[in-house]
């Protein structure tokens, strides 16, 4: 085995990602320092002949974690201090032992498909009246007092399910496949009247992947709306792939609807025996460990973040460390704002205490405060290199543009000039992490070879004085999504020239940015034929002082003649002058337009050669907005 796995590190290496290993760890640690599923780890360990180690608490030593963090592409350094980190707890070695946890359901769907809605009347709040254009665009988590059989948790008080309304629009995917990352069944919301769409679609190809274990159940929404046909819908279901159980799958689907509470005790019923056959099972007790499912500022608490909990249990007073961001938990509150002392798995509780504000999506740890400072520092330290090595990569390819140009034998620009497409810099204020980050992904990166988007900036909060001088530094448009902006403030952006777009809807915005970058491409000039006029005859005029002038006797056979406009000769197909009248006339008056079968005589500036048999166009030259 060691000497199959040696001969494997002996491969031509790449550009890799530096990895520091402990002298000693776990093969669960190690899949957690190299950021790669635990069960991938595995079955590397499996096809390399360490099969009798490939247990998730087999205890490696720094020898043998090189070889394999080298054999996945990394590049392994032994280092014990700088490899200190706080990492998720390990599978527990009989799972069947410990008590049984909510299950964590997540509505999907497609947009205005009635998903808050539904879960408005299963929790009786008004939630989908808050979200602005009556589209969901934060992940929001509620825990539902039900049955489910005798597999609720003893320690949560009561039996619940914690559901998860994640957004339904299209630019929110990422924030959608964090929800289904945490999450235990999916309900699919499919509206009756709707069918099939783009967002239902996507949730069925997230269920299809290899490593999804959810289990899915189809709410068909709507059903009460006149005319509805649930069939095709079913029909549709099955050709995408969803086999429902009246067709001999295994796949429930539920009729309800969300605005009438119609099937809505089936829906309980039906996520009740799909969680008890699932025998959800976590630690309560012990070091906690969840995600940040949001995160945003409260002016009276500061950074706040609402963390799913998924084993072990979160108490006031605990060390927790997420991403970048660490605190003691202050206060816990749930979802309708009542104080929480203990929160167990399966639990969304919002947490106050916060130093900075966790990222939505960051895993969530506990710790004791000096170990959560050591690994702290340590995750600075690596975030800032990869930041370093990411600045380096992107210098030598502009370096390697440049010498290539030069190869080349082209003009490449000066030092100062931009490399590239021209950049619309971005600089994005949302209510919350999660909309700000799912903001930077529908955000960055539009655009063509001309002119692109770039994010520079992604905070959380009210637009500021120092947001507006930052983007004024870096000649930077401010996005502000859900967010507030004093009158000063607004001033201040005008006087410093910084623009600004503000929506609480995000489609908005992202046709705010593609108008912006609209403008920075070249307009796209047409030339338009407006009228045709064919020469007649040819008439010499006398003027004063010997001069003669030639007049094309013209007849106007389409469109019309207009003085003011661009004219062309064509002859024989091709055209031979463009010009400008100099006099237009009819029998002896002036005029300033001629339309079709109207008969006119016409002199053009600087052009004498012409000639019966010409065709003489009125063009008009249109500017259009360049194309993305």
């Amino acid at each position: 085995m060691k000497a199959h796995l040696k001969s494997k590190v002996q491969h031509k290496r790449g550009r890799r990602r530096n990895v520091f290993i402990p002298s000693t760890l776990t093969v669960s640690t190690l899949a957690s320092v190299l950021k790669i599923k635990l069960e991938h780890l595995l079955s590397k360990m499996k096809r390399v002949g360490m099969t009798e180690e490939a247990r998730y608490d087999y205890i490696l030593n720094s020898d043998y974690a090189s070889l394999l963090a080298d054999e996945l592409g990394f590049n392994p350094i032994v280092d014990d201090e700088a490899a200190f980190d706080i990492h998720p707890p390990p599978p527990h070695p009989n799972p069947s032992s410990l008590p049984s946890r909510p299950p964590i359901v997540t509505i999907m769907g497609h947009v205005d498909h009635g998903k808050t809605t539904l879960l408005d009347t299963l929790r009786s709040a008004a939630v989908a009246k808050g979200e602005a254009g009556g589209i969901t665009q934060h992940i929001g988590a509620f825990s539902v007092p039900v049955k489910i059989g005798q597999g609720a948790n003893p320690n949560s008080g009561s039996q619940t399910i914690t559901f998860l309304d994640t957004p339904g629009h299209a630019a929110f995917s990422a924030m959608r496949a964090r929800g289904a990352d945490v999450t235990d069944i999916i309900v699919l919301v499919v509206a009756a009247d709707d069918g099939i769409m783009p967002q239902t679609k996507e949730v069925i190809n997230l269920l299809k992947k290899e490593e999804a274990q959810m289990n899915l159940v189809v709410a068909i929404n709507k059903v009460d709306k006149p005319g509805v046909d649930i069939d095709a819908v079913k029909k549709a279901l099955m050709a995408e792939g969803i086999q429902l159980e009246e067709f001999g799958g295994d796949i429930p689907a539920v009729h309800v609807s969300g605005l009438t509470g119609q099937g809505l005790p089936e829906l309980i019923e039906t996520l009740s025996a799909v969680a008890e056959m699932q025998d959800l099972r976590a630690e309560n007790d012990g070091p906690v460990y969840g995600h940040v499912l949001e995160s945003n500022l409260n002016k009276g608490l500061g950074p706040v973040a609402t963390v799913l909990v998924q084993s072990g249990c979160l108490k006031r007073g605990s060390q927790i460390i997420s991403g970048l961001s660490h605190g003691k938990v202050r206060v816990m509150t749930d979802s309708k704002g009542a104080p929480v002392q203990k929160a167990f798995p399966g639990q969304a509780v919002i947490v106050s205490g916060w130093k900075s504000l966790p990222k939505a999506g960051d895993e969530v740890l506990e710790g004791s405060d000096a170990d959560i400072k050591k690994a702290l520092c340590n995750r600075i330290r690596k975030a800032d290199a990869n930041t370093m090595q990411q600045d380096i990569e992107a210098i030598n390819t502009a370096r390697g543009q440049e010498h290539d140009a030069r190869e080349e034998g082209a003009v490449y620009p000066v030092s100062d000039a931009p490399l590239g497409p021209k950049q619309l810099k971005l600089y994005i204020k949302a209510d919350v992490s999660g909309s700000g980050e799912a903001l930077e992904g529908a955000l960055n990166g539009i655009g063509n070879h001309v002119a692109v988007s770039k994010v520079i900036g992604n905070g959380v909060g009210d637009i500021t004085e120092s947001d507006v001088m930052r983007a004024h530094a870096a000649k930077a448009t401010i996005i502000g999504f859900s967010v507030t902006i004093p009158r000063a403030i607004r001033t201040m952006a005008a006087q410093n020239a910084v623009p600004i777009f503000t929506s609480d809807i995000i489609y908005r915005l992202i046709d705010d940015v593609r108008g912006s970058l609209i403008s920075m491409l070249p307009t796209i000039k047409e030339t338009k034929v407006i009228g045709e006029a064919d020469v007649l005859e040819i008439f010499d005029i006398q003027l004063k002082g010997g001069k003669t002038m030639k007049v094309a006797g013209c007849r106007v056979i389409n469109g019309i003649i207009e003085k003011q406009k661009s004219v062309r000769v064509v002859r024989s197909g091709e055209t031979i002058h463009e010009g400008s009248l100099d006099t237009m006339r009819q029998l002896k008056k002036d005029i300033i337009e001629a339309r079709k079968g109207v008969e006119c005589g016409l002199s053009l500036k600087d052009f004498s050669d012409i000639k019966g048999g010409d065709l003489i166009q009125m063009v008009e030259t249109i500017e259009k907005p360049g194309v993305l």
